[in-house]
């Protein structure tokens, strides 16, 4: 069985080897967004009309963003989209005319969101006004701005204004996942929206390109290259294009960012496999593992003082935490013969990783980084593994194999709505979500 092919495939080479912006809020005091309903307490009854628009060109240019932030807001899984009531307005014909709050009301609509376009020597104006039905009151407005070629930005900008102004938190609008490919028939790093979209194709090594990471600021791509026979650490940086070849002694394998200065990965040049934190010149800044067994897949908190890895140092892989300060470990994992590819939430208080349990599937869990609360996510559908977390922490991607081959897949933080994220040909696997904003 091919099971968690970045933990072990390193397992096994190594013993063959060594033997945006925030909105005017127009009325938001201190926690008012939980009148309208507190994170995590379901989904939010939103009324979105399409954007008034006065020509043809403006027309087009409204229904276009209509179908962007449709399907944005439909992405998040935070809202229930209720169609306008017919009576939405009190005099639908006059430019004065108000919205019929209880009309909305009536519908069950808790918010409600439209606004209007206007397109000026092809720029576009997009001006939005968001409601609080119950209260009948302006919450919010903006107006976003660009050129046709922005309107998928334009749209989302929105999007996340609109999350972060309802539910208090920061979004998955503007961030980036990083994947494996064998689209080419070889084994590429590529990069797509949250939402699947505007994939691209990152490296050309045509050989074997794997795991790889954004650093937190978006400007740096960490990834295993198999380019010169042996497994290697590169450094991109995606600004310039160049990248660097992080040269040592024996294998360099699967990188983890601690923060956008720092990534951390397997060396085994001393004989042992052990994880060090790399700076972006390449240089060692320190070696955070030094006991027997390998160790790999470093993850760390949000605030870089703690890492989840995998370790053999018992046996058979499990994940430990590791204070950095102090050099402490302790074992997380007690659920499952192997557990690896950890991955720490944003909030800093879950982590999750794959299994392979006693009955032979892989799933995806989910624990406290305490190590209370362990949920079972991922279930009689395939392979589960590799998973990520979005920058909000409201879902994570990762590889199934539930369709035949390897796809990437999303859910919810808490295994609902599990979907297919792309629809490209080949395998995809490893996926990796930044918090990389446009």
């Amino acid at each position: 069985m091919q099971v968690f092919r970045t933990v072990i495939s390193a397992f096994v080479f190594l013993f063959c080897a060594l033997i945006f912006s925030s909105p005017h809020l127009l009325a938001r005091e201190s926690g008012e967004y939980i009148a309208i309903r507190k994170a995590g307490s379901g989904k939010i009854a939103l009324v979105f009309s399409k954007p008034d628009a006065k020509g043809q060109t403006e027309s087009g240019v409204a229904q276009e963003l209509d179908t962007i932030i449709r399907e944005g807001v439909d992405f998040t899984g935070a809202f229930t989209m209720i169609s306008p009531p017919l009576n939405l307005k009190d005099q639908p014909e006059n430019k004065s005319a108000t919205l019929n709050f209880g009309a909305l009301n009536s519908v069950g609509a808790e918010v409600y969101t439209g606004g209007k376009v206007e397109v000026n020597s092809g720029n576009i104006s997009l001006d939005m006004e968001v409601y609080d039905t119950a209260a009948a009151r302006s919450l919010f407005r903006k107006t976003y701005t660009g050129s046709r070629e922005q309107l998928r930005s334009i749209g989302h900008r929105f999007c996340a204004d609109l999350l972060e102004l309802l539910t208090g938190k920061k979004s998955v609008f503007g961030s980036k996942i990083v994947f494996v490919s064998n689209k080419t028939g070889f084994k590429e790093i590529y990069e797509c929206d949250f939402d699947g979209q505007r994939v691209e194709q990152l490296t050309n090594s045509r050989s074997i390109s794997l795991t790889p990471a954004l650093s937190p600021d978006g400007r740096y791509l960490a990834y295993t290259d198999f380019t010169s026979g042996r497994p290697a650490l590169n450094i991109r940086n995606l600004t310039d294009k160049k990248t660097l070849l992080v040269s040592k002694n024996g294998v360099c394998i699967d990188p983890g960012w601690r923060n956008s200065s720092e990534v951390a990965t397997t060396f085994s040049a001393d004989g042992s496999q052990d994880i060090y934190l790399i700076k972006t010149d390449g240089t060692v800044s320190q070696r955070v593992t030094t006991t027997k067994g390998i160790d790999v897949s470093p993850s760390f908190s949000p605030d870089g003082s703690k890492m989840a890895f995998v370790s053999s140092r018992n046996g058979k892989p499990q994940i430990f935490i590791q204070d950095l300060k102090s050099g402490q470990a302790k074992r997380l994992t007690f659920n499952g013969p192997y557990n690896t590819q950890p991955s720490w939430s944003p909030a800093g208080d879950k982590i999750a990783y794959s299994t392979m349990e006693k009955s032979g599937e892989i799933n995806i869990f989910v624990v406290n980084a305490d190590g209370s609360g362990l949920i079972k996510l991922t279930q009689r559908s395939g392979e589960n593994e590799s998973p990520s977390w979005s920058p909000d922490g409201s879902m994570i991607v990762f590889t199934s194999s539930r369709q035949g081959t390897k796809k990437l897949f999303v859910m919810s933080s808490t295994g609902e709505h599990q979907r297919r994220l792309l629809q490209i040909d080949g395998d995809q696997m490893q996926p990796s979500w930044s918090l990389f904003r446009e």
